[in-house]
């Protein structure tokens, strides 16, 4: 009886982490191309350059704003700064969110002028 009491706590946790979809890297997030990308930055930083089809919506203003709950909310801003605090702020609201950071940083998407 002991040997079981022990196999099932191990069973449930295979399932568990088995059975969960994880999107915990960029790439993932592309693929499944359901995303929504969201420039933090000022209207003055986005107009001198940002990532195709992003959205513009000032840090300050990210939880005014009502998103896709099914998709994934993909922010940047100029240093990482307030990425982090617009993920941060998303995550809190029930979101999926993640922080690409740095806009000079970012290779996997195209930047538009």
């Amino acid at each position: 009886m002991k040997k079981y009491l022990l196999i099932i706590p191990i069973l449930l946790s295979i399932l568990i982490v088995g059975g969960c979809k994880k999107m915990n890297n960029i790439q993932d997030i592309i693929k499944e191309n359901n995303y929504i990308i969201v420039d933090v930055r000022t209207p003055e930083e986005y107009n001198e350059g940002h990532l195709k089809d992003a959205l513009n919506i000032p840090v300050d203003e990210i939880e005014e704003n009502i998103f896709d709950k099914s998709k994934t909310i993909i922010v940047y801003c100029k240093s990482g700064n307030r990425s982090k605090t617009a993920y941060d702020s998303l995550t809190k609201m029930g979101y999926k969110a993640y922080d690409l950071g740095a806009y000079d940083k970012i290779t996997e998407f195209e930047k538009v002028k």
